[in-house]
């Protein structure tokens, strides 16, 4: 009588053994022939140098700064200490957590200048005399962007009398200076006579003022071609910028 022997669990016996043969294979293989150093690659960030001063409450001694220290050393101090100890979370978050701490600080404080900076002129002008009062009244601070506009307009017209004095006088120039200085004047007061009397009297005066002072300045410092009528309306216009921009 033979005996009958079923082959096939032993079939997937054997294979089950080789599986697990050639998986044991590649983990003494991985362990013994790959270097320590790529194998920390993959094991994540977990030997990542750890920050000695994560429990150090001052922020300045934290970063390893001195409490003078200015916004670009803490910037320069911020930077190395995350490049060093980068990868280790907690470092990472007591480093920008120092940083922002003294970053508000030093934002709090150039705040608090302005404010007193503000509050000394502020103390200044009333202490001071009753004439001194009565001009500022007559003086307002438009936005930058007004100023540099109407500043880049009368250079302009300045640069074009240079340009054309060897043609001829700058009469129309300085027209259109005065038209454009009663216009941004109308613009400000809403009282077109108004606008009117203050162009002309910036043009006068600043007229006068090149009369007087211009002859005083020698002649080595003037180009030759340079009139005095050119240059007397070069301090003109800088009278009719004033009075457009920072008179009400």
């Amino acid at each position: 009588m033979e005996l009958q022997i079923d082959s096939l669990p032993l079939l997937t016996l054997c294979h089950k053994h080789c599986a697990a043969i050639r998986f044991a294979t590649v983990v003494i293989t991985y362990l013994i022939f790959i270097p320590a150093a790529p194998r920390r690659l993959y094991s994540g960030c977990c030997n990542a140098p750890t920050f000695p001063r994560i429990r150090v409450w001052d922020p300045y001694k934290r970063l390893g700064i001195s409490p003078y220290a200015s916004e670009e050393e803490i910037w320069s101090a911020r930077n190395f200490l995350l490049e060093q100890y980068a990868g280790h979370e907690r470092s990472e978050e007591s480093i920008e957590a120092a940083f922002e701490k003294l970053l508000m600080a030093s934002f709090q404080h150039r705040k608090k200048t302005k404010i007193n900076l503000k509050s000394r002129l502020k103390k200044k002008v009333e202490e001071s005399p009753p004439w001194i009062k009565n001009l500022l009244n007559f003086v307002e601070l438009p936005p930058m962007e007004v100023i540099f506009r109407r500043l880049f307009l009368f250079a302009f017209m300045g640069g074009w009398s240079i340009m054309n004095s060897s043609e001829g006088g700058p009469a129309f120039q300085v027209a259109v200076s005065l038209a454009a200085c009663i216009y941004f004047l109308n613009e400000k007061t809403k009282s077109l006579g108004r606008a009117f009397v203050i162009g002309l009297g910036a043009l006068a005066t600043g007229w006068i003022c090149g009369s007087i002072f211009v002859p005083m300045i020698p002649t080595v410092l003037i180009h030759p071609t340079w009139t005095l009528e050119l240059l007397t309306s070069l301090v003109a216009y800088a009278f009719l910028f004033l009075a457009c921009t920072f008179l009400k």
